[in-house]
């Protein structure tokens, strides 16, 4: 099937169809974007809190409404609505959030600036932007996510803004509590508890979150503890103080990856019981919120990090491999991260249209390091080393620096039309210091040979990043938008380390660059049918892969350098109808909404100096990926019905379609599946139940080619779960 020429034909169709919308609606307020905050899914804002968004893609998620399984955070679930998202299912407990789109890597959420109520929560914003804390979805109140254009406020990602915004401080009494208590398959048990008020000039909200599980593969338990809390103290009506403190600490077994043959035999099988990944978090925020006047606010937060991550385990390369015993490779991280954002936003009128100016800076500096050895440390969850100077392989330190300043400005040139253009400097500098070893150990794992290696890298940079985004309003409920926005993406510490000499980095390897654009139509007719329908291209400059290559003498390696130019393309659609309106009076408590949500995208290497690749598909880009569903209310009664489709991806760049003996490379097959929730309340108590995978599908999301695995790693089968919630 030619997918081109299908996506071709559907986006010439696109204007027509929009042309034909109902021009019968309501007037849209003067900063409000077709948004019904009402309902569990819709847009922010054109101003919305201290951001601007106008012209701009932009979905936000309202957590709290939602009928799904909130306990194990399932993403599948959760986002369901979001156009074109690209979901990496590491296991059941929900504990890392692996979401990509618009032909970017899912890993860890490592292609989106991740942020929890407005600042950074991932290991190294920079160097390191992999996210090994994720909320949980019981603590959120919603999920706002900005796609492409983001990059001028929040700093340099292709995917754009992920923000997380926590339940706020406050309430009506002085005293509230919730008790969220899970029990589900594979001994699941999950307790989130939270209180929140105000009391005087003090309001605040703090949760505690415990969960444990054996997971649906052998191997595979873990046990986690997140606890939080946020305190507001208003000064007096312009100045108020703010301070969140974040702890999340978890262990998990990891089963492994499996190779082709070992997925068709029976996808829950492990032969890995050595292996533990371990994390700490911990996060504090304080804030200054100074509201100058009715139309100027200032926003300053300083945040800081401190972090570890650690895993060890037995990996070869061939999954199939028994482990016998012996020695383990062991990973571990520190993160010690410092930083500083300012916000002004200023309102002004001329000509009788109110004017917008966003402007604001940052600075950020981190120090962290990785270490790698090899220990004889037995099968438990121990990350230490006995002898680093025996056992260490690889130690590193990446310091690191960020400076930055943008602005974005709305252009209110009538009461219809508005255009934002935005800039924003950069200056990074990051470091790699550090050495590794070749060694040669005999068959009683004592070493033969040892030649360590110093490396010094230092890459500093500075350079400025520009868009601009255009919004009409075509009818009262109606409005075409387009913006157009450069993007950045720096190397990372696994960019610029060497680890062993078998895998070389390329030594002009260089940042990615590209840009990004939007052109769509969103709005409602007659408060019943809504809809998000957009087109996206973006050009994916320098983008970094690896690939083998010929050294001395026929030596084949592994190399990580700049592979060539990417281009993606395609259409993101999502509509909702709500179907109460056909049937009323009759059966006026019952409420019915149907919603389609999908993405058509082309993903090309269209130009690379690499061999076999140009021509070849992006990795992990299905050219469908497709959610509809069903959600029922009555009285009491919620049910919610979910769909999910993906058609066939490709995990590396020469689109490999068998993953041979280590099974890193190779398709993902095309897989659909089917979850179902439902919800009961009465007054301070609700009951939930959940089955994800309903027809126990047997399916993977993903190759690969570290931890969890290396190898296939299987999504899980039919689960199902019950929740009790009280509210008082």
């Amino acid at each position: 099937m030619d997918y081109r020429k299908i996506l071709t034909g559907v986006l010439c169709l696109l204007p027509v169809a929009l042309l034909a919308q109902d021009s019968t609606r309501n007037t849209l307020n003067e900063v409000e974007i077709t948004d019904d905050r009402q309902s569990n899914f819709g847009h922010m804002y054109q101003v919305d809190g201290m951001k601007i968004t106008a012209g701009k893609k932009s979905e936000v998620i309202n957590v709290e409404k939602l009928t799904v399984n909130k306990a194990t955070n399932n993403t599948r679930q959760v986002y369901a609505k979001v156009a074109g998202l690209n979901i990496f299912e590491n296991d059941g407990s929900g504990l890392q959030l692996s979401i990509g789109g618009r032909g970017l890597d899912p890993n860890r959420t490592s292609n989106f600036n991740v942020r929890q109520n407005g600042y950074d929560i991932s290991a190294d914003a920079l160097g390191y932007p992999e996210s090994y804390y994720t909320p949980p979805a019981e603590a959120l109140s919603k999920i706002e996510i900005l796609k492409g254009a983001a990059g001028l406020q929040y700093g340099t990602q292709f995917g754009g803004l992920l923000n997380f915004e926590m339940k706020q401080p406050g309430g009506k009494n002085a005293f509230n509590i919730e008790s969220r208590q899970t029990v589900g398959s594979f001994g699941f048990f999950g307790s989130y508890n939270a209180i929140n008020g105000t009391k005087g000039r003090v309001s605040y909200y703090a949760y505690a979150q415990y969960k444990r599980g054996n997971g649906w593969r052998p191997n595979s338990g873990f046990e986690s503890f997140n606890g939080y809390a946020h305190v507001n103290y208003k000064v007096n009506d312009k100045n108020t103080l703010g301070i969140e403190y974040t702890h999340l600490n978890y262990l998990s077994q990891q089963p492994g990856g499996l190779d082709d043959n070992m997925f068709e035999q029976d996808p829950r099988q492990s032969n890995r019981m050595r292996n533990w990944f371990a994390v700490t978090w911990n996060l504090l925020e304080g804030e200054w919120d100074y509201r100058m006047s009715s139309r100027t606010r200032l926003q300053t937060k300083v945040y800081s990090l401190v972090a570890t991550r650690d895993a060890v385990g037995f990996r070869p390369n061939r999954p199939s491999q028994a482990d016998i015993g012996g020695q383990r490779d062991l990973l571990t991280g520190e993160f010690r991260n410092t930083a500083m954002e300012s916000r002004l936003l200023h309102r002004y009128t001329i000509g009788g249209q109110q004017q917008v100016l966003l402007a604001g800076v940052r600075a950020y500096r981190g120090n962290n390091s990785n270490k790698q050895g090899y220990v004889n440390n037995g099968a438990g969850a121990n990350f230490e080393f006995e002898d680093e100077t025996s056992q260490l392989i690889s130690n590193y330190s990446f310091p690191n620096l960020n400076l930055a300043a943008f602005a974005e400005h709305i252009f209110r040139l009538s009461s219809k039309f508005t255009v934002t253009p935005g800039v924003r400097v950069e200056y990074i500098r990051t470091e790699a210091n550090g050495s590794y070893h070749d060694r040669v150990y005999d068959l009683r794992d004592s070493i033969v040979s040892d030649v360590e290696t110093q490396e010094n890298r230092l890459l500093p940079r500075a350079f400025v990043l520009g868009g601009v985004g255009m919004s009409y309003k075509l009818a009262s409920n109606t409005e075409a938008y387009g913006n157009f926005s450069q993007n950045y993406r720096s190397v990372t510490f696994n960019d610029i380390r060497v680890v062993n000499p078998s895998f070389e980095i390329d030594p002009a390897i260089s940042d990615e660059r590209g840009w990004s654009s939007d052109m769509g139509m969103r709005g409602s007719i007659m408060n019943t049918f809504r809809y998000d329908v957009s087109m996206f291209y973006l050009y994916y400059g320098n983008r970094i892969g690896e690939y083998y290559a010929v050294k001395d003498r026929n030596k084949v390696i592994r190399r990580r350098g700049n592979v060539g130019v990417a281009q993606i393309y395609g259409l993101e659609t999502f509509m909702e109808m709500d179907l109460q309106r056909y049937w009323k009076p009759v059966l006026e408590k019952l409420k019915a909404t149907v919603y389609s949500n999908l993405a058509l995208t082309n993903a090309t290497y269209t130009k690379s100096p690499i061999k076999n690749i140009q021509g070849k598909r992006v990795e992990y880009v299905p050219f469908i990926n497709w959610k509809a569903g069903v959600q029922l209310g009555y009285e009491k009664w919620k049910l919610t019905y979910q769909f999910s489709y993906l058609s066939k991806q490709y995990t590396d760049a020469t689109n490999a379609e068998t993953g041979g003996y280590s099974a890193v490379n190779g398709k993902v097959p095309a897989y659909y599946l089917m979850d179902l929730s439902a919800g009961w309340t009465h007054k301070w108590l609700t009951l939930e139940a959940s089955i994800n995978n309903v027809m126990n599908v047997a399916y993977f999301t993903r190759r690969a080619t570290g931890y969890p695995g290396p190898g296939i790693i299987p999504g899980d089968g039919r689960s199902f779960y019950l929740t009790a919630v009280v509210k008082l």
